[in-house]
């Protein structure tokens, strides 16, 4: 009986030391493999952490006052706009426009322009001449206005480039003689001024095929030149006309004749009797304005 007793110690004794090595190898087993998988998560997050973005920071002592203004802030810059406008001498100048009205001190002469003009405004001042130099080669003008001045000269080239002039007045001024005029032009105006007959050259206004108003008024004419065709308006008031002809509005050999283009004629102010004229108006669509007694 002792016998089995000191065996079965033996056997349970035994037993436990090799339990306990075999707990010990499990929780150093367990241990181990947590700490692989803690390892395998901090790797993995360090994976996917995202990578921060460097930022390099200025050397702001070394930087330039003007590196972060745009372009058109910087001091002394030009813009496309600004060397786009034209400059101008005691004028205005808008986009094509130039304005050099009652013109304080007095302009004398027609000021230097911009290539780009095309509407000439220079009324009321003192030019006393026109030269064949003041407008070159501007040929973009399309209207020049110098009302209101004291010219009494115009060089007969003066106009001869203005291939695109369709309006010009020179109304209020002291001409005594036209000069050459442009082929294009649809309106002249030259009201008030000193003109006589033989100022004008015989077909000054027959070849000029799209001319459609004229105003001739308050001078010195006593004849009627040729008119074009074109003509829809023609002030001839208060001059020195005293004689029609059957050629001066119409055609006097054909009675089938009829100018429809011209709407209005103006001849009061003229010591000439209309009434004594008839044929020289069967072709118009109305009768001149003027005295018919």
């Amino acid at each position: 009986m002792m016998y089995l007793r000191i065996l079965l110690f033996f056997f349970t004794v035994t037993w436990m030391f090799c339990e306990t090595a075999r707990n010990d190898k499990v929780v150093l087993r367990n241990r181990e493999d947590h700490e692989e998988l803690v390892l395998e998560q901090n790797t993995f997050m360090e994976q996917r952490k995202p990578k921060k973005k460097v930022i390099p920071t200025p050397d702001y002592a070394n930087l330039d006052d003007t590196t972060d203004r745009p372009k058109a802030e910087k001091p002394g810059a030009d813009s496309k706009d600004d060397k786009e406008l034209p400059t101008c001498l005691m004028c205005v100048c808008l986009t094509g426009s130039v304005y050099c009205e009652d013109v304080s001190p007095d302009m004398t002469t027609v000021p230097p322009l911009p290539k780009e003009t095309a509407y000439l405004y220079a009324r009321f001042n003192k030019i006393t001449k026109i030269t064949g130099k003041d407008f070159g080669d501007i040929v973009t003008l399309k209207r020049i206005d110098l009302s209101g001045n004291l010219i009494s000269e115009i060089e007969d080239g003066a106009f001869s480039k203005l291939t695109q002039l369709e309006e010009l007045s020179l109304a209020e001024n002291k001409l005594v003689k036209l000069p050459m005029l442009p082929p294009k032009l649809v309106s002249l105006n030259v009201n008030h001024n000193l003109l006589k007959t033989k100022g004008i050259k015989a077909n000054s206004f027959k070849k000029l095929n799209k001319l459609a108003y004229l105003y001739l008024g308050d001078n010195a004419l006593d004849f009627i030149p040729p008119m074009p065709e074109s003509l829809r308006v023609v002030h001839l008031q208060n001059n020195n006309i005293t004689t029609l002809t059957d050629e001066t509005f119409c055609r006097g050999n054909t009675t089938h004749y009829i100018r429809h283009n011209i709407i209005e004629i103006r001849l009061d102010g003229n010591p000439l009797m209309l009434a004594q004229y008839p044929n020289s108006f069967i072709c118009l669509r109305s009768l001149p304005i003027g005295n018919y007694k």
